[in-house]
């Protein structure tokens, strides 16, 4: 019924791959040292570092904000000025007896929206704009019945 973990020096189920075999594949799947490129990528690529020396700021920040976390919660205190505190659920598998638990974590998170006790908002990650807070709310997802 349960499963234990594999060690290291277990044999394991999958055809063993020869050396020879990787370094195929590797040199299959690997570019080509020297390609000719049609004359129009090379004018589009001298376009593009007129255009980073020129101080195009998308171009020359070499800084890309990656992808945020975000949660969906609900508002559980809107007492504060401008911050409520977001109460986020989810589900996770008990190790032992292989049921789902639910976990309950609490962010403060800055508010400009106005959200209200009860309401479900979306909350992303941000620098730090207080001791706890590290949230802002973007988006009311569904207000609260009244």
């Amino acid at each position: 019924m349960f499963r234990r973990k594999k060690k290291d020096d277990e044999p394991t189920d999958a055809p063993a791959v020869p050396a020879a075999a990787e370094a195929a594949q590797s040199e299959a799947f690997a570019e080509p040292a020297a390609t000719t490129e049609p004359a129009a990528v090379t004018e589009a690529t001298a376009a593009d570092s007129s255009a980073a020396k020129a101080g195009d700021s998308k171009a020359t920040s070499g800084k890309r904000r990656g992808n945020r976390v975000q949660k969906v919660g609900t508002v559980s205190s809107d007492k504060m000025t401008k911050t409520v505190v977001v109460r986020v659920d989810r589900l996770v598998l008990h190790p032992k007896y292989r049921r789902y638990v639910r976990r309950t974590s609490k962010f403060m998170a800055h508010d400009d929206l106005g959200a209200t006790t009860g309401d479900r908002v979306r909350i992303v990650e941000t620098r730090p704009l207080s001791a706890n807070k590290r949230w802002r709310v973007v988006e009311i997802v569904q207000k609260a019945a009244k």
